[in-house]
C-alpha cells in the first residue's frame, strides 16, 4: 500500500509506522490521519506483526500536533466528527501492544497520540506539552481523558491550563513515559522492548492489553470481570500449555497465539 505521509515497515514481527511531513515538523493533518488509519487497518488484517511502533521521521519532531492550517478550516461538524481522537481511538484499541518512540516534540495531538499508545518511550532530546488553550481550543483528542488515567489529575490540569512544554526527563518523573534514552539509541531501544513484548505469550498480551484498558473506563467489580474471562481464554489456550511446559522443562517457549 502506497503512502504520501507516513511509512510502515514490518520486520522480524515488529511493525514500525513514521510519520513523515519534516517540512511541517510532522503534524497532523486530514490526509495523515486517513493514512495512519488505512495502515491500522492493512496491519491488523494481515496480522505479521507482534509490536507496532510508531515514531516521527527526523531527529527534532515525533508530532508537533495537529496541522494549524488544517485545523483553522476546520468548523463544528469536523469537531463533532473527532477526526484525530477516532485515529487515536483505533491506536489504543489496536490488538497488539503498541510502543511511542517519541524522538522530539509531542505536543498536541502528538502527546495525545503517544498517550494512546500502551507504553511511551523518549529520546532525552524530546518534549512534551498541551499548548491547545492558546488556539482558543481545549485538547480534543484525548488528552483531557487520558492524560489524568496516566500522569493523574494535578498534573494533568497543570499541563492543559498552562500550556507549559515540559523535557523529557519531567516527563519521567510524572510517569509520562517509563524510559528515557539517548537519542541516537531510541529506536534501537523501542525494538529491544519490542522483542521483549514478543517473547510473551501473543494471546496472553493481547487479552492483557484489553483489560488493561478497561480499568480506565469501568468499575473494579466490572473490570475483574473481564479479567477472569480474559484469564479462562487464556487457560484454554494452546499457548498456556506450552508457556508452563516450558517453564517445567526449562526451554523457551514457542508460542502459536492460539
Amino acid at each position: 500500500m502506497a503512502y504520501t505521509n507516513i511509512r510502515l515497515d514490518v520486520s522480524d514481527a515488529i511493525a514500525t509506522l513514521t510519520i513523515d511531513r519534516p517540512a511541517v515538523k510532522n503534524a497532523l493533518n486530514l490526509e495523515t490521519v486517513r493514512e495512519c488509519t488505512r495502515a491500522l487497518e492493512a496491519l491488523d488484517a494481515d496480522g505479521g506483526a507482534g509490536v507496532l511502533i510508531i515514531t516521527g521521521a527526523g531527529e527534532s519532531s515525533f508530532v508537533s500536533g495537529a496541522d494549524i492550517n488544517d485545523i483553522r478550516g476546520r468548523g463544528r461538524d469536523e469537531g463533532l466528527a473527532a477526526i484525530n481522537s477516532s485515529l487515536f481511538a483505533a491506536v489504543e484499541r489496536f490488538p497488539r501492544p503498541t510502543i511511542a518512540a517519541i524522538n522530539g516534540y509531542a505536543l498536541g495531538g502528538g502527546c495525545e497520540l503517544a498517550l494512546a499508545c500502551d507504553v511511551r518511550i523518549a529520546a532525552d532530546t524530546a518534549k512534551f506539552g498541551q499548548p491547545e488553550l492558546g488556539l482558543g481550543i481545549i485538547p480534543g483528542a484525548g488528552a483531557t481523558q487520558r492524560l489524568p488515567r496516566i500522569v493523574g489529575l494535578g498534573w494533568a490540569k497543570h499541563l492543559v491550563l498552562t500550556g507549559e512544554i515540559i523535557d523529557a526527563k519531567q516527563a519521567l518523573d510524572i510517569g509520562l513515559v517509563t524510559i528515557v534514552t539517548p537519542a541516537a539509541q531510541l529506536q534501537l531501544r523501542a525494538r529491544e522492548l519490542a522483542k521483549k513484548i514478543l517473547r510473551q505469550g501473543p494471546l496472553a498480551a493481547r487479552l492483557a492489553k484489553v483489560a488493561l484498558n478497561a480499568s480506565a473506563r469501568v468499575d473494579l467489580d466490572s473490570g475483574l470481570l473481564i479479567e477472569t474471562l480474559a484469564q479462562a481464554l487464556c487457560y484454554a489456550s494452546d499457548d498456556k500449555m506450552e508457556g508452563t511446559s516450558a517453564f517445567l522443562e526449562k526451554r523457551k517457549p514457542k508460542f502459536s497465539g492460539r
